[in-house]
């Protein structure tokens, strides 16, 4: 189950989960301040950001979520091959 990784896919996840945070951060703000202009552009821009960078990272390493957001792969199920975000 152990496959090697390069430094790409370190990267990629680093930058993945830093928009998503980043996600995560103004959608709890724009919670609050629905009106705010400025960071509902933020939140589309780091959206846009967040689906480009998955949209390199899971065609070379896998899906990222097993459910939602992440499609399968080319006529076979890829969620069981790990490792998975979480264990690296």
């Amino acid at each position: 189950m152990n496959k090697k990784l390069d430094d790409e896919y370190y990267q990629l996840l680093e930058q993945i989960q830093a928009a998503d945070f980043v996600l995560v951060e103004l959608t709890l703000y724009l919670d609050t301040h629905p009106n705010d202009q400025q960071a509902l552009q933020q939140f589309n821009q780091f959206h846009e950001y967040s689906q480009q960078l998955k949209s390199v990272f899971e065609p070379k390493y896998g899906p990222l979520l097993g459910f939602g957001n992440s499609a399968g792969g080319e006529n076979k199920w890829e969620w069981g091959q790990g490792p998975w975000p979480w264990q690296v």
